[in-house]
């Protein structure tokens, strides 16, 4: 079979890192150029050792991508630096499709990322053209897409709780209240004091209280398939573990509704879906189920407070929530199959 070239940008972050390990077994994917601009010159497994024996490109700064050369883009590149070189890669004559995993492209409205980012967006023009890529509700857009925007990962396993919820009017859309703990992977690579080990190991923090930037995204999200605008309450955490996402969602029951009805609905919405499945029964879901893998579990279970209930939901932050999503996105992008290179078992333990 022929192969899809296919360039990462950002190739030295974590993101990037978990993109060329998942690429390496796509069969139809062949990785011919890795940037890294403060690692530029330097092979893959002196920033990247489990890559030795893997025959990899160099890393490179982005600008000496030739990519008229190149199918897909995969930038896995801070915000604000995303949507500038993918502003320069769509002035090409045959630009490459973009599977953009950074938050420049997720928000439709340009006040709101300025209110949240800090800063204009330079690319408006992409930004109204980009496919949110939440891949389970996104397929047909997907497909003639030429810019993908992958939802962060907080998001990711949000949405897929409650999306389905929303749409068939099973709760309300108010006072619904997420609880996230991460790995520390998914505060990225660079060198910051609060991400020592020492800071880190046997401890809990809570972060980015009644601010966090993916709030936005995770209202947006909501309020189209609510049809109302809504406000949610987010509060994150860091955990000492490297990779894994969980988050506890606590959402009004509809009048009538039970926390039963929830769970059908899940189970009717995901029963055919290959990456998000509905636990059976009163197992709650735990990131050792989906370490290392595509994949996504959920369950519902009864508040004690009337009227209420409990969506459990648990990810790979690199994975599902970001560079697994990613290439599910990139094989609709382009008419493969959508479990292409992800067939993965979680690892465990």
């Amino acid at each position: 079979m022929s192969k899809f070239k296919i360039a990462v940008l950002g190739a030295s972050g974590y993101t990037g890192a978990d993109l060329i390990r998942l690429a390496l077994a796509h069969p139809r994917m062949e990785i011919v150029a890795l940037s890294g601009e403060r690692k530029a010159g330097q092979p893959v497994n002196a920033v990247w050792p489990h890559f030795i024996g893997y025959p990899l490109p160099d890393l490179v700064a982005a600008e000496d991508i030739d990519f008229a050369q190149v199918d897909a883009v995969f930038g896995c590149l801070p915000h604000a630096t995303s949507q500038q070189i993918i502003k320069t890669i769509f002035a090409n004559p045959r630009p490459p499709r973009v599977i953009d995993l950074s938050a420049d492209f997720r928000l439709t409205d340009p006040a709101v990322y300025e209110q949240w980012y800090g800063n204009p967006h330079a690319a408006l023009e992409l930004q109204a053209e980009a496919v949110y890529g939440l891949s389970e509700f996104a397929r047909d857009a997907l497909k003639g897409a030429r810019l993908a925007a992958c939802p962060g990962c907080y998001p990711t396993a949000a949405l897929l709780a409650l999306l389905p919820l929303l749409h068939a009017s099973l709760i309300r859309p108010v006072n619904i209240t997420i609880n996230a703990l991460s790995g520390v992977s998914g505060a990225g690579r660079s060198l910051k004091e609060s991400n020592l080990f020492a800071e880190v190991a046997e401890a809990m923090h809570p972060y980015g209280l009644g601010h966090h930037r993916h709030m936005p995204e995770i209202e947006q999200e909501l309020a189209r398939a609510a049809g109302t605008p809504l406000t949610i309450s987010f509060t994150p955490h860091l955990v000492p573990i490297n990779r894994g996402e969980l988050e506890t969602i606590t959402v009004e029951l509809a009048d009538g509704r039970t926390p039963a009805d929830l769970k059908a609905a899940l189970e009717a919405r995901y029963r055919d879906e290959p990456f998000v499945h509905v636990l059976p029964g009163s197992t709650a879901p735990a990131t050792r189920m989906v370490r290392g893998s595509n994949h996504c579990v959920l369950n519902v279970f009864a508040d004690r407070i009337p009227g209420r209930a409990i969506v459990v939901s648990a990810i790979d932050n690199l994975v599902k929530g970001s560079s697994g999503q990613a290439i599910q996105n990139f094989n609709l992008m382009f008419g493969l199959p959508e479990t292409m290179g992800l067939e993965q078992a979680p690892l465990f333990p």
